[in-house]
């Protein structure tokens, strides 16, 4: 039921209108997938792709990537991750808003993690960001699951970031945050990198941690294209 309705998320963006509409679609490769701090393909590297559709100030899409739960919160056999999102990008005076609804979904592997509940799982977020010069954008975001990964209930998720831009090619950025879920308790996390965009390339090296006890730091590298 919660694909169905993923796939209705995006069969209804598709019906705001056809005018200045854009496609546009990428392709990844990365030394390690990190999602709020911790590794969603044990340590191990990740292919990942999007196909993105906007709108004026809306926009649909879709991302997957390979994923490998087998060190953190084993899966039987998910080796693949689909979000599909739906949003909406308004401006406020000097903020950019980005509201969005999006669904995590494992299509490939078993309805529910070994011991826990079913994998799937919707969050809607809230982020906002501001020019404070010309080089430099300060964000946050909040977003909100009532069901989280593994059934393990309400969460909340935190975050502020930023980003300095040192030229069109060049740019620095780092984020911190919280994740607070219902079932498991809360947790810090923060990462701060560079990227670099040559040749239609974009690389990005990237150092991520947390305050888990007994969870090492995560460096990871990414080759991004947009095709």
């Amino acid at each position: 039921m919660k694909k169905i309705i993923g796939l209705a998320m995006l069969a209804s963006a598709a019906t705001v209108g056809a005018a200045n509409a854009e496609t546009t679609a990428s392709v990844s490769l990365t030394t390690d997938y990190v999602f709020r701090g911790i590794t969603q393909s044990d340590g191990g590297a990740a292919i990942q792709g999007s196909f993105d559709w906007s709108n004026d100030q809306f926009y649909a899409g879709a991302w997957g990537s390979s994923v490998n739960f087998g060190a953190t919160a084993p899966t039987e056999t998910a080796s693949m991750e689909l979000d599909l999102y739906v949003g909406w990008t308004p401006t406020t005076g000097p903020i950019n808003w980005d509201v969005s609804l999006v669904g995590y979904f494992y299509p490939n592997g078993d309805d529910e993690i070994t011991g826990g509940g079913e994998m799937d799982y919707f969050e809607g977020i809230v982020g906002g960001e501001i020019e404070v010069a010309p080089q430099l954008t300060l964000g946050g975001q909040v977003a909100y699951s009532p069901e989280f990964f593994g059934e393990t209930g309400d969460a909340v998720y935190y975050e502020i970031n930023s980003t300095y831009a040192f030229s069109d090619a060049f740019a620095i950025s780092g984020a911190y945050g919280n994740q607070d879920v219902d079932a498991a308790g809360d947790y810090d996390t923060w990462n701060i990198g560079g990227a670099y965009a040559t040749h239609g390339f974009t690389l990005d090296l990237r150092y991520h941690d947390t305050d888990i006890s007994g969870l090492d730091s995560i460096v990871n590298f990414t080759i991004s294209r947009e095709l």
